[in-house]
């Protein structure tokens, strides 16, 4: 692969003549692109989906899958981010641009390519790929929820950073290699800080009370689940090609739900809890759990561990648990490197009760 200017989208070039891709790779090089190539549009999908190409310029005729067959098959991604894609052809007429444009395709460049036409078709590219801040969006959004408690200090970053440990490990199992992929992982730890914008709906001397909720005072605060689920699902709702909210509006649906059905708000059991909800469970209870709040010290992570794996089965899926446990060491670096002010290791003195205390430790209502 040949480097360019850090900044600018990287572009897939897939076309089954290697003088044409080496001659369009050039080009593209020589304006300041990061340039990969694919020979056939199978090989394209692949790096597609597990690179990050948000441009791909490719021929129409291939042998194999074609580039109207990759357009296809790349529009069919659920939760990938959008990809720019400009069909390359010696065909002409309207039934051919019709076709193209319904198979997915945003552009069009004829054989054989003019290069200056081919660079400004490019900055319109850049300037739509630009438009997609999804990433900036969806944490904004989640640290407007947070400020409201900044006893989480750097909770919603480890949060995503453990989310997506999870997701990873699970992925190179056989058992959901075909359910996890890249678009999947990525998806999770992009919408894994909503799971408690609900919270933005909780009073304040509920949300923020020093200490153990009353029976009552925990039924308003588990609405913050069906509120954050109703927040969700309406902007999915809004904008259904918006596939990342369907998996944020689940996580917050979900993400309280236990194993043995014991959780809320629905008692789902096992797969009845979708697995993006399953995944985010664990790594919401072990930052909860090692990490300094108003109502408790921070826990060592051989004490989270320990009732993270005395859970498994009940509050937590087994798989999950599993990957856990292949992935602890780097639970503990990202835990390290992600500390505040009041995680671990902080010489402020307990608020409320010694955390020797079982209760306090894991209260069965604070880790909400």
């Amino acid at each position: 692969m040949t480097q360019g200017n850090d900044h600018a989208p990287k572009i897939l070039v897939v076309d089954d003549d290697p003088l044409c891709r080496d001659m369009l790779q050039a080009v593209l090089t020589d304006m300041g692109f990061v340039v990969d190539t694919a020979e056939d549009g199978q090989t394209a999908y692949e790096m597609v989906c597990f690179g990050d190409f948000r441009i791909v310029i490719s021929d129409w005729q291939m042998p194999g899958m074609s580039g109207i067959e990759l357009c296809e098959k790349l529009r069919s991604r659920r939760l990938g981010e959008y990809v720019y894609i400009i069909l390359l052809s010696a065909l002409g007429g309207t039934e051919n641009l019709v076709r193209g444009l319904q198979a997915g395709a945003d552009d069009f460049l004829s054989k054989p390519f003019d290069p200056v036409e081919l660079h400004v078709r490019l900055n319109t590219a850049r300037r739509i790929v630009s438009l997609e801040n999804r990433d900036l969006i969806v944490f904004s959004m989640a640290k407007l929820a947070e400020s409201r408690d900044s006893d989480t200090g750097a909770h919603l970053e480890r949060m995503r950073e453990y989310s997506r440990l999870l997701a990873q490990e699970l992925s190179r199992t056989p058992k959901y290699e075909n359910e996890i992929d890249s678009d999947f992982i990525r998806a999770i730890f992009l919408t894994s800080p909503l799971h408690d914008i609900g919270k933005v709906g909780i009073p304040d001397h509920i949300l923020l009370k020093p200490g153990k909720l009353t029976p009552e005072e925990f039924e308003i605060m588990k609405q913050h689940v069906t509120i954050g689920c109703q927040t969700l699902d309406a902007a999915y709702t809004a904008c259904p090609s918006a596939e990342y909210l369907r998996l944020a509006r689940d996580i917050a649906a979900t993400h309280h739900e236990k194993f043995d059905g014991t959780g809320y708000p629905h008692g789902l059991r096992g797969t009845e809890i979708p697995l993006c909800g399953r995944i985010v469970a664990l790594a919401d209870v072990y930052d909860a759990l090692t990490t300094k709040r108003v109502y408790k010290d921070a826990m060592p992570h051989q004490q989270a561990r320990k009732i993270i794996v005395e859970s498994r089965g009940t509050h937590f899926d087994p798989d999950i648990v599993d990957a856990f446990l292949r992935q602890e060491d780097a639970f503990q670096e990202v835990r390290r490197k992600l500390d505040d002010d009041h995680a671990f290791g902080s010489s402020l003195p307990p608020v409320v009760t010694p955390a020797n205390n079982p209760q306090l430790l894991f209260p069965s209502n604070t880790l909400v």
